[in-house]
């Protein structure tokens, strides 16, 4: 007999949110927001949250900051009237990024490492906290309020915890959303609304346009991005939301004092001092056919009064050259997906390692100087030129550190030190007068140190392979100094550190273990300050004091969950967090690694979580949870274990598969790798998913593990994606539950995760691996969800739409659940509770209750 129900949440948020479910004999068609098993929902509502991290140290490393969470947030919270304009979410009401409506905090609350007491920062009277930052001398801390229709800077007092609001002004963290102190603690940088910015732009209620889209003159392969501009009047409200006034405030009076006159700005960087700034403005005209993180932009130094003193660099409108194009499952909540590239790009000299093809004069890891000095930057020496002013034939140019002086013309900037070699990063020392640089030479990457005092003489202080298969070097320890710039850790000795990781030969014997040493720089000398024990996972946080002879270390186990501890390096050690396991129960059940061999030849790993076992108990039905990967053959796939990790603490989260473990089922998650040669990777995707998928279950079959007969999978994103092709061309699986995914290829013409190849190019391809045009041949009933405001590029709602049309017609079993307001993944509360409630109902009905 069939079954299927589409149930779509359409309500508002006002009726549903915090409701209880009456009860239902059948969630699957419960028109309502559901609560799960009460054992799944202890762990979905655990107060993992309240778990702590310590990472933002004062800068006179007495304190660390520390923001206190309220977990989920809720289904009201979301459903906060906003606009989105392109990709560019905003809270019209607040005038701020929707992100901080949704995602925000009840307070802070400040560490003391000496006496291990704690001073709470709670929210002010009315509003959510986001934005925590340090004031350079460490006594204060500058936040972000957050009631319902704006946002103040507030600052608070590190050791009583009481704040302040700062301005009346309201900021405008539409684009911009931090605030940054000045080097002399006496002043705050940020975006506020401009003065007589007057009535926002509305929707038309009768619109005056249709929708329009032209193509270009040149050739685009776009993305199929989520949200466009489609109006005249979606132009305005971009315009006016994103046009904000930079300003300076005085923390003790609360004046602020404008910086140039109201721009589109989309970022600041304030000079140490305050008197310049780095800013990124965004550029009309703007585009029907591309997201707005796409539209073109200048970055300018200004000074004081906001006059433009140089541009460092501009780029027109179109499609980045990094825009993502996978349908990724790691997207996190309410970030755009597309990112950005410049026109000129950075570019590496000979010897050094590339990141791009841009003119050679250009600018490349241009910031602040730590001293404020100026701006830093790397750059090749100009070419000869010939008469007629063609390049003269010349061998290698030096590559230089610079530094660019107010008031940055070119005749501002000078040459700090330069090199026959291809400079890959510059870092300083606290007073700039000693320079740490890498460069790579014959595969090898060499971290050296230059005095200014003596430029000629270079100081090696590591040299490690580069390539797939080298160990990975050690990473300079760095600090925030008081402008909160990085500079390098020197220690008494005149040594700096290097933090890395050894990997043992065989990760399922040997965990991997963090080390930290020390090297004299005059001498290269170096020994083994510290380093992970093999029977836990610690971490190296950060030094502690000036000498380096203090520091912070993180460590877990399988079960325990990670803490922060003080420690002298010598033995002598003091618990700094009580963080506990919020759920013990799923910490206790059993994991195994087990490698799979394919009938073709090729190997892999599946993990397998159960319940303890009894001899004699029946075989468990089992749910698959996996996420294919694309490699080129068994070693690239094989050198991806070699980072696996035997000692961490297994960490939950509110939709943690392995909670099913503890209704019955044994949760499966294999690697599933997809081989093929570099560019037709995906030629074989059928084939190995195929592959991969049987091989699991024979072996799991073989030693007793799974019943066979009682199989279900699921996954997010590519993963939901690959659920319904191995439900349409495998018989394995009675169930099967999709979230957030992708069903038609043809829906992404123009590529998708690592294909890169377009439909035109690689018809059959996608064809092939799209499910829908298989749809008739679906084995098992699907549960899909899907966010109604998905915006990850390439899993529009509209193919949990159609797949659910198509299983409707062809008289599949099937089932959709369409959650308002949320984006590529659950994030409410109420939904996720929700999804429990229908995931092990769906389970038991096709698993445990099926003959």
């Amino acid at each position: 007999m069939r079954r299927f129900t589409w149930a779509v949440a359409l309500v508002a948020s006002g009726a549903y949110a915090g409701a209880q479910a009456p009860a239902s004999p059948n969630p699957a068609s419960a028109e309502a927001y559901l609560s799960p098993p009460s054992l799944i929902e202890r762990m979905v509502l655990a107060p993992r949250h309240t778990n702590v991290s310590l990472s933002d140290l004062s800068p006179d490393r007495k304190r660390f900051l520390v923001t206190r969470s309220s977990g989920m947030p809720s289904l009201e919270s979301l459903a906060k009237p906003y606009v989105n304009l392109g990709g560019f979410r905003v809270d019209t009401l607040a005038q701020r990024n929707r992100n901080l409506t949704v995602r925000n905090a009840a307070g802070f609350a400040v560490y003391e490492v000496e006496s291990g007491k704690w001073i709470e920062i709670p929210a002010p009277q009315g509003t959510r906290v986001a934005g925590g930052e340090w004031s350079p001398d460490g006594s204060q801390i500058a936040f972000v309020g957050l009631s319902n229709d704006s946002a103040h800077i507030y600052v608070a007092d590190a050791a009583t915890g009481r704040s302040r609001r700062v301005a009346g002004r309201p900021l405008l963290p539409t684009q911009v959303t931090s605030i940054i102190w000045t080097s002399d603690g006496a002043r705050i940088v940020g975006v506020f609304r401009p003065a007589n910015q007057g009535q926002a732009p509305r929707p038309e209620a009768v619109p005056s346009q249709p929708t329009l889209r032209l193509t270009t003159p040149q050739k685009e392969s776009l993305r199929t991005y989520a949200a466009l501009l489609e109006t005249q009047v979606d132009q305005a409200m971009f315009r006016f939301y994103s046009t904000g006034q930079l300003g300076v405030v005085d923390v003790a009076t609360g004046r602020v004092r404008e910086i140039g006159k109201p721009a589109m700005i989309r970022s600041v960087d304030p000079a140490p001092d305050g008197k310049h700034f780095r800013v990124v403005t965004i550029l009309e005209p703007f585009s029907y056919i591309v997201p707005v993180s796409s539209f073109g932009e200048v970055e300018e130094v200004w000074d004081s009064e906001g006059k433009p003193l140089a541009e460092i660099r501009k780029r027109t409108i179109g499609p980045r050259s990094d825009d993502d194009p996978t349908d990724s499952a790691d997207v996190p909540y309410g970030e755009d997906p597309a990112a950005g590239a410049w026109t000129e790009e950075e570019q590496r000299p000979q010897g050094g390692a590339a990141t791009g093809q841009a003119p050679s004069s250009g600018k490349r890891s241009l910031s602040w100087r730590p001293d404020g000095a100026g701006l830093s930057f790397l750059q090749l020496e100009p070419a000869q030129r010939a008469e007629g002013g063609q390049a003269a034939p010349s061998g290698p140019r030096k590559d230089r550190v610079m530094l660019w002086e107010a008031p940055f013309g070119e005749s501002n900037q000078k040459v700090i030190y330069e090199s026959e070699r291809g400079i890959n990063s510059v870092s300083y020392s606290e007073d700039c007068q000693t320079l740490f640089l890498t460069e790579t030479v014959s595969g090898q990457s060499v971290t050296y140190a230059v005095r200014l005092s003596d430029p000629g003489k270079r100081y090696e202080l590591q040299k490690a392979a580069t390539g797939p298969n080298a160990e990975p070097a050690g990473s300079l320890v760095t600090r925030r100094n008081a402008t909160g710039r990085s500079v390098v850790v020197i220690g008494s000795g005149e040594r700096v550190y290097f933090s890395g990781t050894q990997f043992g030969k065989d990760p399922e014997k040997e965990a991997p273990r963090p080390f930290v040493d020390a090297t004299t720089i005059a001498t290269g000398e170096k020994s083994r300050l510290w380093q992970s024990s093999a029977e836990k996972y610690e971490t190296f946080s950060l030094f502690l004091n000036e000498d380096q002879n203090e520091g912070l270390i993180v460590r877990q186990s399988p079960t325990e969950p990670p803490n922060a501890f003080w420690t002298n390096f010598k033995g002598t050690e003091r618990k700094l967090t009580d963080n506990q396991d919020p759920t013990p129960a799923v910490t206790r059940l059993e994991r195994r690694f087990i490698r799979v061999k394919r009938v073709d030849g090729y190997e892999f790993w599946v993990k397998i979580t159960l319940p303890e076992l009894v001899i004699g108990q029946p075989r468990l039905p089992a749910f698959f949870w996996f996420y294919p990967r694309e490699y080129t053959d068994q070693a690239s796939y094989d050198r991806t274990r070699q980072r696996f990790n035997k000692n961490l603490f297994p960490n939950t989260g509110s939709t943690s598969k392995e909670y099913l473990v503890l209704q019955g089922y044994a949760l499966v998650e294999p690697d599933c790798p997809i081989f093929g040669a570099q560019g037709r990777m995906n030629d074989r995707y059928v084939s190995d998913l195929r592959n991969n998928l049987a091989a699991t279950i024979d072996a799991l079959e073989a030693q007793g593990l799974i019943d066979r007969t009682r199989l279900a999978i699921g996954g997010h994103s590519y993963g939901a994606f690959s659920t319904a092709n191995a439900m349409v061309h495998t018989p394995f699986f009675k169930a099967g539950i999709a979230g957030d995914g992708n069903y038609n290829r043809l829906l992404t013409p123009a590529s998708f995760q690592s294909e890169q190849r377009q439909l035109w190019d690689a018809r059959e391809t996608y064809l092939t691996m799209s499910p829908l045009l298989y749809a008739e041949q679906m084995n098992g009933a699907l549960l899909m969800y899907h966010g109604m405001d998905d915006q990850n590029v390439g899993t529009a709602p509209i193919n949990s739409v159609r797949m659910f049309h198509a299983l409707e017609t062809l008289g599949k079993t099937a089932s959709l659940y369409m959650y308002p307001y949320e984006d590529h993944g659950p994030a409410a509360k109420e939904t996720i509770l929700d999804l429990w409630a229908r995931w092990v109902a769906w389970l038991d009905k096709y698993l445990k209750d099926s003959p």
